[in-house]
């Protein structure tokens, strides 16, 4: 039995890598936004890929590097606020970033309720009723948005613990995790301004494009012209509007990728977008080479 124990704590600590914690972060609970089955996590053959389901607290998993740089990134992943694309737009973004010095944490934003099978739900409602879609994830994308403001002013409030710097936290999404990452570029305060954005094929129908604010978060746009989902120049519109108030984004727009590539490899240009990702973030001055490199 002891051995057993060994193992499974042993292959716990192989699977979670650098991962050093899980915190539960401040959040309101909502009046009208009721969930009936618990968190889950399994592996969806629909989106061949393992998400997490029916989040109704906000967490932080943690990505400490060995030789932290002082910069952050708070990664939200995608899955149309009905899922986490846990891994390739979550722990393999901050295990990637960890590696350069960079301490990350994936959040897990509160998401729509749902039954056992999330994904089957929103894969069926997209083909029977995508308004249904949207009535769904209209009262729960405040909530989320909300989690991601919470998470910045976490970090800022622990930075020193963590050995950050508090001018250096980012926030980077994934297509409803980057709606949740330009609602919390819209309504921040002081205390949970991000320093900088990070938003990848963001979902701009879930939280439309607004005028930039004047303090704005500098800012790297990516996204793929072939998104099927149509996201492309939602991104462009996103870019423009950082433009118009005076400030200087980036853009990568890929000709091919998809929607939802995250980490997966495709063998097209967009596999690097997280290369560019740090290319900018060092040329910007927001994270500093790590002795790794």
């Amino acid at each position: 039995m002891k051995k057993l124990s060994f193992l499974f704590v042993f292959f716990l600590i192989v699977q979670i890598g650098c991962a050093q914690e899980f915190i539960e972060i401040p959040y309101e609970k909502s009046k009208t936004v009721k969930w009936t089955h618990e968190e889950k996590q399994y592996f969806s053959d629909i989106w061949n890929t393992e998400v997490v389901t029916n989040v109704s607290v906000p967490t932080l998993q943690i990505f400490q590097p060995e030789d932290p740089n002082g910069t952050s990134v708070i990664i939200a992943p995608g899955g149309a606020l009905y899922a986490h694309s846990i891994n390739s737009e979550g722990r393999d973004v901050a295990k990637w970033l960890a590696d350069k010095g960079i301490t990350a944490f994936v959040l897990k934003y509160r998401l729509v309720p749902t039954g056992e099978d999330a994904v089957q739900e929103v894969s069926d409602e997209g083909q029977t009723n995508p308004e249904r879609i949207g009535e769904r994830v209209a009262p729960v994308l405040p909530l989320s948005v909300a989690d991601g403001l919470s998470a910045v002013s976490y970090i800022r409030e622990n930075a020193e613990k963590y050995q950050l710097d508090p001018n250096k936290i980012g926030f980077m999404g994934f297509s409803a995790g980057g709606a949740v990452t330009m609602g919390v570029a819209y309504n921040y305060t002081d205390k949970d301004r991000p320093n900088f954005i990070v938003p990848v094929y963001a979902w701009t129908s879930a939280y439309p494009v607004q005028e930039a604010p004047e303090n704005a978060p500098e800012m790297l746009v990516i996204c793929a012209s072939d998104d099927p989902l149509g996201l492309a120049p939602g991104s462009i519109e996103i870019y423009n509007s950082w433009m118009k108030a005076g400030h200087t984004p980036e853009l990568h727009m890929y000709a091919k990728g998809g929607h939802g590539f995250g980490m997966k490899k495709q063998g097209l240009p967009a596999d690097n977008w997280i290369l560019r990702f740090y290319d900018w973030s060092v040329s910007q001055g927001i994270t500093s080479t790590s002795k790794s490199e």
